[in-house]
């Protein structure tokens, strides 16, 4: 367990505490002072898969936050790293994060560093693996050459969902059926269905300024857009997200069609270095970059 649980930053005495719902809208009102998108809704569901904690200034202000997500008995992400832009500066993302990898004890660590904070966790011997781009927008129609193409794509269904936490399994390289689960139950979802078998699936559920696209398995590119064009053709007029680290053209020209560009990008990090087998299975969109 770290050893400090209070910290002086030139004048701030700062405490540290386990996160708790009754935080959420002074987290809201945190995030927001980074520009982060995050609804009071999107914090309750993350503080239901993980465990957080928060800096608190002596008046009890929430001024810094930290989270890890538990995968199995081996792996974590960590995510909702905020400090308040006047502690930046100050050491106090190093202090919520040496609290945070505390507890996440021997499990290897995911996280989507922002540039703001690459630094700080290449300090913590993190280690970069990709670049995740962020594509948001209004959703624009899609050509029908995206759906005449492939006739084996329909809507999920109650029965799908063994089939579509094995499928996550064999793309993340690890079991996070916690996860899933739990996007399962906010999501609408596609899959994709080849001799009899589903080899393929997107979720798209609310999120932010609008809706995000994410997780999406698929065998190839082709298909993972074949998935992803319901979800676009669904929100036509209506803010869209999607995170990738797809670069492929034929893929991002397919997003920029749909009205999403690029807007931003953060740097996928880990803890230790981690070889996925190759299934033939592969993700093209993460479920948010918090979770990975």
């Amino acid at each position: 367990m770290p050893s400090e649980t209070s910290k002086r930053l030139e004048t701030y005495e700062l405490t540290i505490r386990e996160m708790t719902l009754d935080d959420v809208d002074k987290l809201h009102e945190l995030s927001i002072t980074v520009l982060w998108p995050h609804r009071p809704e999107d914090w309750r569901m993350l503080l239901k898969l993980g465990t957080g904690f928060v800096g608190c200034d002596p008046i009890g202000r929430i001024v810094a936050s930290g989270m890890w997500f538990p995968i199995g008995d081996h792996f974590a992400t960590i995510g909702m790293v905020i400090t308040s832009p006047r502690l930046q500066a100050l050491g106090g993302g190093r202090w919520i994060m040496k609290h945070v990898m505390a507890q996440c004890e021997n499990r290897n660590i995911i996280l989507s560093s922002t540039k703001a904070g690459y630094r700080l966790y290449q300090s913590l011997s993190f280690q970069p693996v990709n670049t995740v781009f962020q594509y948001q927008g209004i959703a624009k129609p899609l050509d029908k050459s995206h759906f005449e193409a492939h006739s084996g794509v329909r809507q999920l269904e109650i029965n799908d969902k063994e089939s579509i936490l094995q499928l996550d399994k064999n793309a993340f390289g690890a079991d996070r059926s916690n996860f899933i689960k739990a996007i399962l139950e906010k999501s609408k979802g596609s899959v994709l269905i080849r001799d009899d078998k589903i080899i393929g699936f997107a979720l798209c559920r609310k999120f932010g300024r609008g809706h995000v696209i994410g997780p999406v398995v698929a065998q190839n590119k082709e298909d993972a857009m074949a998935l992803i064009a319901p979800h676009v053709n669904q929100h036509i007029g209506r803010f869209l997200r999607i995170d990738t680290t797809e670069q492929d053209i034929a893929f991002t020209n397919f997003l920029k069609s749909s009205g999403m560009q690029e807007f931003d990008t953060v740097t996928s990090m880990i803890s230790k270095p981690f070889k996925k087998t190759d299934t033939g299975f592969y993700s093209y969109a993460l479920i948010s970059q918090a979770l990975a």
